[in-house]
């Protein structure tokens, strides 16, 4: 299903809130992430930090069609900003044009419009670190998480804003296309290091991608395609076109981890993913789904990469 992103701006918008995030979102766009880039805002041209301006912005859409994403975007200077006219437009906008399905999201001082708004209520969110404060005072019933690049409160997405708007795009791509398409995205980017929503670790579908060589990329790209596949090193030399012992030793040299800690790795990634979905699930049903040979051999790796055991298996004695 097509995703609808619409980035709000508002006059003398923070350009660096806005680019990088609308340049990440648009290279998925053309690497066929299944998504349509809107940026709108309550004036067709506005002024941006940089004292350049924009022009040709959507307005506001009066109805935000089926599976639709807002996204609120920073600004420079919130105290005067955001006392503007156009500033309270948006915000009577956000209290009235959401649908059932739609989400939410800021960057930066974007999520003090969430507040007024009253998005925000009961939820879990953050923003830029000079702003904590200001985000609690607009908006006491919310849980304000410090130190974070971005919190995921389900239907409502906050960052921290400047070059983590780029870590929140890459998390919307990788929720929306998958992780191998988001790794792409990142790579084109040339981003050296991939934050994630808990403080500042990676996805485990995105860790290790901090190198520029393509044949490594390669195999990983095939393993996080099908991380259930019984992958053996020939299999993955083949799809990197290199030699199985030549890409043994480029993996270890390029991600500091071996080819099969990598997969194993993204397996344990795809059962927390099922767990969250279905916490019944049995660890045999667990270990079948994600390539294991058997629940044994599913334990000993989750306990490997330091997580507890999820609920014994029916029938079966640890």
């Amino acid at each position: 299903m097509t995703l609808s992103v619409w980035m709000v701006l508002t006059p003398n918008v923070l350009m660096l809130d806005y680019a990088g995030p609308a340049e990440a979102l648009r290279m998925a766009s053309d690497m066929g992430a299944g998504l349509v880039l809107h940026t709108c805002a309550p004036q067709s041209a506005i002024t941006t930090s940089l004292g350049t301006g924009l022009t040709g912005l959507e307005p506001l859409p009066k109805q935000l069609p089926p599976n639709s994403l807002v996204l609120v975007v920073g600004n420079s200077n919130e105290v005067e900003d955001y006392a503007t006219e156009a500033a309270h437009q948006v915000v009577r906008w956000l209290q009235r044009a959401p649908q059932a399905d739609t989400r939410l999201a800021s960057i930066c001082s974007g999520a003090l419009l969430l507040a007024q708004a009253g998005c925000l209520a009961g939820r879990h969110c953050t923003t830029h670190h000079s702003l904590l404060a200001d985000l609690r005072q607009a908006e006491p019933t919310a849980t304000v998480e410090e130190d974070r690049i971005f919190v995921d409160d389900g239907k409502v997405l906050t960052s921290a804003g400047i070059t983590t708007g780029i870590d929140l795009a890459l998390y919307i791509v990788e929720q929306h296309a998958g992780p191998e398409l988001a790794a792409r995205v990142a790579r084109r980017l040339v981003m050296y290091q991939r934050r994630g929503a808990h403080d500042q670790q990676m996805s485990p579908w995105l860790a290790h991608r901090n190198h520029m060589h393509p044949a490594v990329h390669r195999a990983q790209d095939a393993v996080a395609r099908d991380p259930a596949r019984m992958w053996s090193l020939e299999a993955l030399a083949q799809e990197a076109c290199v030699s199985p012992r030549h890409l043994s030793r480029l993996f270890a040299l390029h991600t500091g981890i071996s080819v099969v800690a990598y997969q194993q790795q993204l397996r344990i990634a795809r059962a927390q993913e099922l767990l969250a979905q279905d916490a019944t699930l049995s660890q045999e049903r667990l270990a079948q789904a994600c390539g294991f040979a058997s629940a044994r051999d599913f334990r000993r790796v989750w306990q490997r990469c330091g997580g507890v055991v999820p609920a014994k298996s029916r029938g079966s004695a640890q």
